[in-house]
């Protein structure tokens, strides 16, 4: 049985985004989708909760920063309540093209997926794909998920991704916190979801800098390693 897509919600994590958010939004709203579009402020000083409000879209604040994790994992928890059948992630500093979001939501909709991932580095698109120590570790990061999952997930690090009804409730209880990504696909690979990847483009930051950066970019990798290989542990003892 197919999934409802008049209940899709857009999760939008924003922290110190005014500039971005704004123009994110409008690209959302100009969408011929039944979108419903959350911005989870994480506690932003800035004025991305007055653009945000001035766009149309929901707003949860969060009384302080808690890092992309806590912010999604809110969206799923308010996806969760609300009774919404898909939730879609998408960033807001306009690094994610919308115009591919039909493209994302397709498979789900179909009922062929659980969790849709779209994927700068799948033919025919291939465009901005970021600096080359990240797609270093883009790289790594498939190998490591494809060797304890098996699957081959040729983008892990992308926040652009959909999910169904099936994995809302798994996310909105328990949800990585710091660089939460590629060991999302790890927890959902061990909660049965079919995972599949669609070809997006994506481009460059409007305004702001990334979070990750420079020696942030080889913690993050450390990080990230050793809680995919404790998650997988972890829930490979849950099995056993």
């Amino acid at each position: 049985m197919g999934t409802d897509p008049q209940k899709i919600l857009v999760i939008v994590p924003a922290f110190n985004e005014s500039g971005n958010i704004g123009r994110t939004i409008e690209e959302l709203r100009g969408l011929d989708l039944p979108l419903t579009i959350l911005v989870v402020n994480d506690g932003s000083t800035d004025g991305t909760v007055r653009e945000a409000r001035q766009g149309g879209s929901k707003v949860i604040s969060l009384p302080f920063n808690l890092g992309i994790g806590g912010a999604v994992q809110t969206g799923f928890l308010y996806a969760k309540l609300k009774g919404f059948s898909i939730a879609v992630q998408v960033d807001g500093d306009g690094q994610h093209d919308t115009g591919y979001l039909k493209v994302l939501l397709e498979p789900i909709i179909r009922g062929e997926a659980d969790m849709v991932i779209g994927s700068r580095f799948l033919p025919p698109h291939l465009g901005y794909q970021s600096s080359l120590i990240r797609r270093v570790g883009i790289q790594f990061f498939s190998r490591l998920i494809s060797f304890f999952t098996g699957c081959l997930v040729t983008d892990p690090t992308s926040g652009f991704r959909a999910i169904n009804g099936k994995l809302i409730p798994v996310f909105a209880e328990d949800y990585p916190h710091d660089f939460p990504e590629p060991e999302a696909i790890v927890q959902a690979r061990f909660h049965k979801a079919r995972i599949l990847e669609v070809p997006v483009q994506m481009r460059k930051r409007r305004h702001g800098l990334s979070s990750i950066r420079y020696l942030m970019t080889l913690y993050y990798m450390i990080k990230v390693t050793f809680a995919i290989i404790l998650d997988s542990f972890k829930y490979q003892k849950r099995k056993g």
